[in-house]
């Protein structure tokens, strides 16, 4: 029994070595065949690793997408309903735009005629009083606004403490503040107006109007568009009752200068005619004592006396033709010359004035209007005698209308045309033969012309001097 546990427990003892030793065979293949696949298995991990981590990117790279896809149709749905409303905006100031330019379209011309201080004038009075009459009208009916309390109202009832009659009381004494504002301003503007700034005015006074009733607007006060338009209206008068006292200035003036010059006419006709009969009288005198001489005389000396009462007979039949062309001068009140003259020094080429002078020598006049006013004297084309010189020259005026210099003041003679223009349209109204000067000599003007030219030359053809080198003092050095 002994021996056979003996046995058996060597048996068991061999068979656990077998079995330990069967097991370290299967470890070491088992590690041999891992260690030889274990490139593999890596591969195969870090393959899953890089597909797991390349989803989680794509899966984050697809969230992202279709969160920015979101919010860029959102933007561009925000950017659509952007145009759409830009768009309608658009249109809107088109169209207004398209109104404006329709409602401006009339006011084109007088905006740029007011731009060169053009005013349009809205009063046509044939004299300064009228204008001076409807100044008081215009005054009389600012008066009565203000006594009807009709040129400022306001348009609530207000309360001071409870008490109406303190409400009122301060609303009288806004409305008569703000009349006071007003009234000095648009007296500052009356004032100050001038043909150049009309317009100027007339804003001022609107501007006031508009800040005034701004700063009473709390208190629903503000001055009536009626006393505005009357202010205005004052504002306007005025400046047209100054511009025709002057235009009436002017006539007086013409009307003086148009006196002085057929008075000057009168005494040069007064004095031809005592002339032409002194020049008569001594004629005859002469024509008697020769005829008596050579009734006692004979032989040569007669013949020579008879040949002297002719030529006394023919000189007194020119003196007396001279008086009688006097005294039918005297008689034709509108007789006179018309002339047309030009300045090219003072006025440039083609640029001429056609007046008229009663003066029996017309130079006497063209001298006159050549005098210091003007640099240079005035050179004559044409002069012409007319038994009716203001209706001809009315005339050559309203040919030339559209040619005027001075469009304003019709009483400046000047027109822009050509000598053959002006020669043409006068020989259309006068029938008679005219001798004509197509160039103007313009001698002192070309002289002075020629002068300037000769010494800008010599200026020209000066040596240049260098400047002398500038002295150094002793502090300097």
């Amino acid at each position: 029994m002994t021996l056979f546990l003996v046995i058996f427990g060597a048996l068991a003892f061999a068979a656990v070595v077998v079995l330990a030793v069967l097991l370290r065979s299967q470890t070491l293949q088992r590690n041999q065949l891992v260690e030889r696949f274990r490139g593999v298995v890596d591969a195969d991990a870090e393959r899953k690793r890089v597909l797991a981590e390349l989803e989680r990117e794509q899966n984050a790279a697809r969230s992202e997408t279709e969160r920015q896809r979101a919010e860029a149709a959102a933007q561009l749905a925000s950017i659509r309903n952007q145009t759409a409303s830009d768009a309608q905006q658009l249109a809107e100031l088109q169209r207004n735009i398209q109104g404006l330019r329709a409602e401006f379209a009339a006011l084109d011309e007088e905006a740029n005629l007011q731009s060169f201080g053009f005013y349009k004038p809205h009063y046509a009075f044939a004299d300064s009083a009228h204008y001076a009459a409807e100044l008081e009208r215009i005054c009389d009916a600012q008066k009565e606004m203000l006594k009807q309390k009709r040129a400022a109202v306001c348009q609530s009832e207000w309360t001071v403490n409870g008490s109406k009659a303190e409400g009122r009381k301060q609303v009288n004494q806004t409305l008569k503040l703000m009349l006071r504002a007003f009234n000095g301003e648009c007296d500052a503007a009356i004032a100050k107006v001038r043909y150049n700034n009309v317009h100027v005015m007339e804003t001022r006074i609107n501007k006031a109007y508009d800040v005034i009733n701004s700063l009473a607007e709390v208190q629903r006060c503000d001055i009536t568009r009626e006393y505005r338009e009357l202010k205005l209206q004052e504002l306007r008068l005025v400046h047209e009752y100054e511009e025709k006292l002057q235009e009436e200035k002017e006539e007086q003036r013409r009307i003086r200068e148009q006196m002085r010059d057929d008075e000057i006419a009168q005494r040069e006709l007064e004095k031809a005619r005592l002339d032409a009969e002194r020049e008569e009288q001594r004629y005859e005198k002469a024509l008697a004592k020769a005829r008596e001489e050579a009734e006692r005389a004979v032989g040569a000396k007669q013949e020579k006396l008879l040949s002297e009462i002719d030529a006394l007979r023919q000189r007194l039949a020119e003196a007396q033709a001279n008086k009688e062309r006097a005294i039918a001068r005297a008689q034709m009140t509108r007789s006179g010359h018309v002339y047309v003259i030009s300045n090219v020094g003072s006025f440039g080429e083609h640029v001429y004035k056609i007046g008229m002078t009663r003066r029996l020598d017309p130079m006497d006049r063209i001298r006159e209007l050549g005098d210091a006013s003007v640099p240079f004297q005035f050179d004559v084309h044409a002069v012409l005698f007319s038994e009716d010189a203001p209706a001809l020259e009315n005339r050559l005026h309203r040919a030339f209308h559209q040619r005027r210099v001075n469009r304003i003041n019709e009483r400046k003679e000047f027109f822009r045309a050509t000598i053959d223009e002006i020669i043409t349209t006068v020989q259309q109204h006068h029938g008679d033969e005219i001798t004509v000067t197509r160039a103007a000599e313009a001698t002192e003007y070309r002289k002075t012309l020629a002068l300037l030219e000769a010494e800008r030359q010599q200026t020209a053809t000066l040596p240049i001097r260098e400047a002398p080198a500038p002295v150094r003092s002793v502090a300097a050095v």
